[in-house]
């Protein structure tokens, strides 16, 4: 029997540019009988093996109308009746969107029983591939599909899957290439011409887009008067950061009973594709904060943002937005002020009001998600790296 191994080693999750890499082992195992003994083997012969990157796009058939000129979808593919072809997308749901071009890893490949042959495949992921993502609408999702045949057989697929993050502006890192003047020159020291590859130029593109700190006031008014004054200290972030804010009321008209602050992504399917053209966006929400800030001066948020969630995108089909959506519950009427003691020794009791008449006052505010480092996001990542199957 042959056992077809493949597996990603070091992590699961790539950017779109990168080199990914794919460890394929093809064992010849022996098996034992009950006492330990092994069992008479026989030595196999396999036609070829080949391996390739696919992205499949999955869509809500009651919201999104895929244009007439598009690729067949797996479902069709699988019932054209090819046994013995490279398929990589056949029983797949969806159509396929990307695809490489198909790697052989081997021809005529003979296996002695107990023999194991490992092959690496490397491929480099498109740098206009679209992310992993999985909406309501919409889903995209990448896997290595690696295919093998044996004589007078049917060809048996086996698919490792992965995560595919996207940083913009990354199709040419050679602009973001330090000029050699603006280097440090040591002249005791021989200069190496080193290339920078693609994901430290894009962990370095993220560091300088998400840590730029300017504090972003806004003043939260309705027709009656100010609410609350709230603060942001930088609008763009990576998957996996804490968004932190402060809410001031020591200028506020209105009394604000208390609020919540929720992370929210918006899916917005484009008019193009939108069976309904009335169809809202679809709210995805996340973490999110509350507080009773009843005579409270100043209050705060911290809001993460998972390291599962797909930062903002946009394709032809679908694009991503984040904001933060807040609840403010204000009083429709003017309360007493909370009466302060004399003297700093003294103590004062406030007994709250038995009714308010309150109501809700609605405010997003828009804010710029991005990826993170690939290896962070793997951490908590369950996509399985290692993916066995028997031929």
């Amino acid at each position: 029997m042959i056992i077809v191994t493949a597996r990603l080693p070091g992590r699961s999750v790539f950017l779109a540019g990168e080199h990914i890499e794919c460890k394929v082992t093809f064992t010849n195992v022996i098996k034992h009988r009950r006492d330990g003994t092994p069992t008479k083997s026989k030595s196999y012969t396999l036609a070829w093996a080949s391996a390739q990157i696919h992205c499949q796009c999955s869509v809500s058939e009651s919201r999104v109308g895929l244009p007439k000129t598009r690729q067949l979808t797996s479902s069709e593919v699988s019932t054209s009746g090819n046994d013995t072809s490279f398929i990589p997308c056949k029983g797949e749901k969806g159509s396929t969107v990307l695809s490489t071009k198909p790697s052989i890893l081997f021809c005529d490949l003979v296996l002695v029983p107990g023999e194991s042959q490992t092959f690496t495949y490397q491929e480099l992921i498109p740098g206009d591939a679209p992310p992993t993502f999985r909406g309501n609408a919409v889903k995209y999702s990448y896997k290595i599909t690696v295919g093998t045949q044996k004589f007078n057989c049917p060809t048996k697929l086996l698919r490792v899957p992965f995560r595919v993050l996207v940083v913009p502006g990354l199709n040419d890192i050679t602009v973001y290439g330090e000029c050699d003047e603006l280097k440090p020159n040591n002249p005791f020291k021989r200069t190496q011409q080193k290339e920078s590859s693609v994901l430290e130029v894009a962990l370095e593109v993220l560091q300088t887009i998400t840590c730029r700190k300017a504090a972003h006031t806004y003043n939260i008014t309705n027709a009656r008067g100010k609410v609350a004054k709230f603060c942001l200290f930088k609008q763009a972030y990576k998957i996996g950061d804490d968004i932190v804010g402060t809410c001031d009321f020591t200028e506020a008209t209105i009394p604000c009973v208390q609020f919540s602050a929720t992370l929210q992504s918006e899916e917005i399917v484009t008019e193009e594709c939108r069976k309904k053209s009335k169809d809202t966006p679809m709210i995805i929400p996340y973490s999110n904060h509350d507080e009773v800030c009843l005579h409270t001066c100043k209050s705060h948020i911290s809001i993460p943002i998972p390291l599962t969630a797909t930062p903002g995108f946009s394709t032809d089909l679908v694009s991503l937005r984040w904001y933060l959506h807040f609840e403010f519950v204000i009083s429709k009427h003017c309360l007493e002020p909370l009466k302060q003691p004399e003297s700093p020794s003294e103590s004062a009791t406030w007994q709250g009001p038995s009714y308010l008449d309150v109501e809700t006052m609605v405010w997003d505010l828009p804010i710029k998600v991005y990826a993170t480092n690939p290896m962070y996001a793997t951490s908590v990542s369950l996509l399985k790296t290692e993916v066995t199957h028997a031929l």
